[in-house]
């Protein structure tokens, strides 16, 4: 298969995501929104990941490609190829299902716990420690499963039209090369002091953190693509 991925912003690649795809003997292009480069044809990939991003969903004004980039994310949505979006890419998702998408009470940064939803159609363990890097979250859209949720958000990810669409709030991806790039310059750091905020030397203080995220990848991915090409 081949992947087309959309990027928005320095720092915000595919991490582990592109690893995976090599691995399981995908092909992938990743393009660069933020750099100019246009979104690609729906017809051409076989499957479509939205990564992360800073912006919100609507700034438009300073990031005029969203709007083009929303148009292929609804082509997408009524298509019939798998789709999965990541942070930004998870919320420009659920706005096209008709939910809600707006800041949360706090900002989540750092390592949280997420409990699988009793109904979730998620094959993961019933709790999971994931990656967390956002303010703005989403409602669970119409016709949609949960994730589960962290104390923070209740809403962590959901799966739409029998797992052929799926938005993740959490960052499943995270290697410590991405999260350093990451950290380079952000405002999230300046919410430091908000209870669901963690400090630097927390989020890089132990390395496995990344190792246990591997295998959730995977399953999560793995499963996607199964039900997403059924």
């Amino acid at each position: 298969m081949h992947f087309h991925l959309l990027q928005h912003a320095t720092g915000r690649g595919p991490a582990r995501i592109a690893d995976w795809l090599t691995s399981m003997g995908h092909s992938h292009t990743v393009f660069h929104l933020h750099e100019g480069e246009l979104p690609p044809r729906l017809s051409d990939g076989d499957a479509l990941i939205v990564l992360d991003g800073p912006m919100g969903t609507h700034d438009d004004l300073d990031h005029p490609w969203l709007k083009r980039e929303r148009k292929l994310i609804a082509r997408a949505v009524n298509g019939n190829k798998p789709l999965l979006g990541i942070g930004l890419g998870a919320r420009l998702i659920a706005e096209e299902l008709g939910a809600s998408v707006g800041p949360g009470t706090f900002a989540e940064v750092g390592w949280h716990r997420i409990d699988l939803a009793p109904n979730s159609p998620f094959d993961l363990p019933e709790q999971f420690t994931a990656f967390m890097w956002h303010r703005d979250v989403f409602a669970l859209p119409d016709g949609a499963l949960p994730l589960g949720g962290s104390t923070a958000s209740p809403v962590q990810g959901f799966a739409w039209d029998g797992g052929r669409v799926i938005g993740l709030l959490c960052h499943l991806e995270a290697t410590r090369s991405s999260l350093e790039t990451l950290l380079e310059g952000s405002w999230l750091l300046d919410q430091a002091g908000e209870p669901h905020v963690q400090s630097l030397d927390m989020l890089l203080d132990d390395p496995r953190r990344f190792d246990r995220l591997a295998p959730l990848l995977d399953r999560l991915l793995s499963q996607w693509l199964t039900r997403g090409s059924a």
